[in-house]
Order: C-alpha cells, then structure tokens, then sequence
C-alpha cells in the first residue's frame, strides 16, 4: 500500500486560481513586508512532517507484518483482512470532520490530541492479545490519524504564509509522505524478522514522543475559527454506510452473495449513504459541499483515485502473502521485494509533472488507471513457482508508475479553482483513496478466498499454496478488467479537452 504523496493544498501553493478566496490582492508600492516569519517554523515542519510520518508508515508497515500476526493471533483469513480495512476505512471517512474538527479546537489542540490518541492506539495494538484488540487499534489509528492530517495540514499553511518558503516547506512534506510507503515495508519486515510484529504498532510511540513534543515547542496556539457548525450527523451517516459496504464485501467468502448479513449489509451501506448525500443538499454548514462535485473534472479525480486504490492496495495485499506464504520470502527481503512499487511511483511523479501543463486531465487520468490496471492484471499469470525478476517486479513497477501518474494529477486538478473549497476538495482525493483501500481489500480478498476454497474442492491433488495463488489470479483478473472500464468511465466524465474551463 501507498500513501498519497503530495499534499492536497499544495496544488494551490502560491499560485491561487483566479476568484479563489485565498488570492491575495497585489501590495501598493511602498507597503510593507507583511508579519515577520515565525523564528520557528522550521521546527514546526519537523513536528508535522513527523507526526504524518506515522500516519503514512502505518499505511503500509502492518502489511509485511500480517501474516506474522495471523499466525500469532490465530486470525482466519476473512479476518486477517480486517487489520488493513479498519485503519483504511475509519481514516478516509473521517478525514471531512477530522477538518472541522480542527477548526473547532484549533490546529495546535488537534496536533496534540491526534498525535496523542494515535500513540495510544498504537501501544493498544502491541499489546494486543486477539484479532478483536488488534483490530479496534488499527480503527483508532484511522480515527486519530484522520483528527491529526487536517491539523498538520492547517499548521503548515499558517506557519509559511510566503510563496518561495511555503512551496519548500510543502516540498519537504511532500517528499516525507511519498517516501514513507516504501519505509513502512522495509521497517516492518525489519521488526518483523528480527525483533517481534508487535514492534510495527510500538514503534509509533517514540515518534510520536517526539512529534508531539516540537509541537509544544514549535506550533503556536491559534484561535478557533469562529462560527464553526459540525455536521456530526453527516460524518455518522458516511461512516456507518462505508462500514455497512465494507462488512458485507467481507462475509462473502464465509457466506456467500445471497446470505442474509451479505444482501443486508450491502443495502443498508448503500441507503446510509443515499442518505448521507441528501442531507448534505439540504443542511447550512455540510460536512461534504456537493457543488464540489459538479465540477467534471473534478469529479472524475475523485472516481480515477477510488478505482485506483481498489485495485492496488489489493493487489499489494495479495503479493504481501503471495511473497511470504507461497515464495517464503523472510518479512525483511519481503520488504526489500516492495521496493520497485517506491520507485515506479517516484517515476510517475516525475513524469506526469512535466505533463500537467500541456497535456488534458482526461489524457493523464486515463492512461494512468491502464497503466495500474496493466501491472494488476499480470498477477493473473503468477503460479507457486514464479520468479520474483519475471513476473513480480512488474507488477510493482507498473502499480507504482500507474499510481503515481494519477494522483498527482488528482490532486492538482481536486484543488484547481476550487475557491473557498479548496480544503474539502483536497481532503477529498484522500477520502477516495482510503475509501477505495477498504473495498477493494475487502472485495477482492472475499472474491480470491472463495475462488480458492471452491478450487481446492474441485481439484483434490490441488496444494493449498496452488489454490492460494489461483484465487489471486482470478481476483487480479476482475480488478484488471474494472480498471480499465473504470479508465473509460472517467475519460468520459471528464469529457473532451474543449469542455475545459
């Protein structure tokens, strides 16, 4: 799994779009220079670089360590998925009143609590001595971490009001959050192999020791924003039907589609949120502004970003085990194996940077989604016996240039004009992403189970490992083929480069 690498409100950095509210109007000659620079700004980069550190290594670090702890903690395999879904799910839905939030305490009292409560959560998890414990932690990781990312956000922006420092500071962020996938696989299979899977969830409390002390340091108190109205029924009604969807993707590897709990489910996750949407048309101070929405090009960020997340953070979740249980990779050369995902992400960062301002949003988002659904679909050809350089590597390679290639371009064009906006549509680009996280994992990982259960039943010579690996094939295969529908569909959202505002 992968982190979004850039910021959401770095799109906007000191170059607002016309009309937006956070134009500022040029200075009359003579005027002066504006407030000194805080003396520490600096240190509050290192406080919030550090504090969103953990949020991005708990994204990826308990992956490698998963199957240590399934085997530890006697998890089944529907269970085991959980772990990645809890954090995934309770992080993206939230992330919206994690924003408000902040603006109701105030960023430095949101820094503190988040960076206080993930530490907590993380203790919790270590300790863990069920799947039950494990799993609440990983939920309140994604809780805490959702309180913590606006507030670092919201403390960045404040302490480098300058163009020239704000787009370094943003740049040194930026690159702390794209590195930290490829650092949570590799830390975990370090403390995997050679210290205990619990030291994945531990290691958070030294660093969040020191986040949360440079922001006593180094952030400054900040009144609350006047006249903030939460929308707590909204931020409910989107939780509970994500969770609804999640819960029943996941029973059907154990009770199949047409199961009870399985339809039941599924429909009360799809009516909360038909529900959550109405009230969000009809209430003053929403949790999500719809008009957000009818941008086209916004819009089609927001399904590229979700179609992406599903198929890759499955596909990363499948090679996670495929690696380990099939191959038997230690969790360190595990870890080392995840490394080509960094370096194709970095790559499509690289190259869909120079491209932003030539080429037409439908002509990046598109490719980029064939490009991830490429790599996904390659997983369709792996057996028990596969080399790692033949039929591994390109799978990372291509997820990650893929990846890479549409959420830079998600994010810039999210944030493009969206005015007073700006924050939420932002915020959106990771709600998508985690959101996709938690249905595709459970989806994919229902569908891989129950391919692989119905295997081994029909080819009785069959090894475990080999009907494993077939469900993973078929899996791979469906999410290949929703990918590249998925392509079409926001090209056509999108619509032609004419229709560009």
């Amino acid at each position: 799994m992968t982190s979004n690498p850039i910021s959401p409100p770095a799109g906007h950095v000191g170059r607002p779009a016309p009309g937006s509210a956070n134009q500022r109007p040029a200075e009359a000659p003579g005027a002066g220079a504006g407030p000194a620079p805080d003396p520490r700004r600096w240190w509050t980069l290192a406080a919030v670089a550090t504090a969103q550190l953990m949020v991005g290594l708990d994204l990826t670090i308990m992956n490698i360590a998963l199957p240590s702890a399934q085997r530890a903690l006697h998890m089944s395999d529907p269970t085991r998925q959980w772990v990645i879904t809890a954090f995934a799910l309770c992080y993206g839905s939230l992330l919206l009143l994690g924003g408000r939030l902040t603006d109701l305490f105030g960023r430095r009292r949101g820094l503190l609590f988040g960076v206080t409560g993930f530490a907590l959560a993380s203790a919790l998890g270590g300790a863990a001595g069920s799947a039950g414990i494990l799993i609440t932690a990983r939920a309140l990781q994604g809780v805490f971490g959702a309180l913590m990312t606006p507030a670092v956000l919201a403390s960045l922006a404040a302490a480098f009001p300058t163009p020239a420092e704000r787009g370094k500071a943003f740049g040194v962020y930026g690159t702390v959050m794209g590195s930290s996938s490829g650092l949570g696989v590799m830390l975990g299979g370090v403390l995997t192999e050679y210290l205990d899977w619990r030291w994945c969830m531990f290691v958070n409390l030294p660093i969040a020791a020191a986040a949360g002390a440079w922001v006593l340091y180094a952030a400054r108190p900040a009144s609350r924003a006047p006249g903030v109205r939460v929308d707590f029924v909204g931020a409910v009604l989107a939780a509970a039907g994500m969770a609804a969807l999640v819960f029943g993707f996941s029973r059907v590897e154990v009770d199949g589609w047409s199961a009870a709990i399985t339809t039941g489910s599924l429909v009360s996750g799809v009516a909360l949120l038909a529900l959550f949407l109405v009230t969000q048309s009809r209430i003053t101070a929403p949790l999500l502004p719809l008009r957000v929405l009818y941008d086209r090009r916004r819009a089609g960020s927001y399904l590229a970003v979700l179609s992406l997340a599903v198929g890759m953070f499955a596909a990363l979740f499948f090679l996670t085990f495929y690696l380990q249980n099939v191959l038997h990779y230690s969790p360190v050369k595990a870890g080392l194996a995840f490394l080509p995902l960094t370096a194709g992400l970095m790559a499509g960062v690289r190259v869909v940077s120079r491209l932003l301002a030539r080429a037409p949003v439908r002509a990046l988002l598109g490719p980029g989604l064939l490009t991830l659904a490429a790599g996904v679909g390659l997983l369709g050809l792996l057996r028990t016996d596969s080399g790692y350089w033949s039929h591994v590597f390109p799978v990372f390679l291509l997820v990650g240039l893929g990846t890479g290639w549409v959420l830079v371009t998600a994010n810039s064009t999210a944030t493009l004009g969206a005015g007073r906006d700006t924050a939420t549509a932002g915020a959106l680009v990771m709600t998508s992403q985690q959101i996709g996280a938690s249905l595709g994992t459970a989806l994919l990982s229902s569908i891989a189970g129950t391919v692989a259960a119905n295997y081994h039943r029909s080819h009785r010579g069959a090894t475990a490992a080999a009907a494993t690996v077939h469900g993973f094939n078929v899996a791979s295969v469906g999410a290949a083929v929703a990918l590249a529908v998925a392509a079409v569909a926001v090209m056509g959202v999108v619509g032609r480069p004419e229709s560009r505002s």
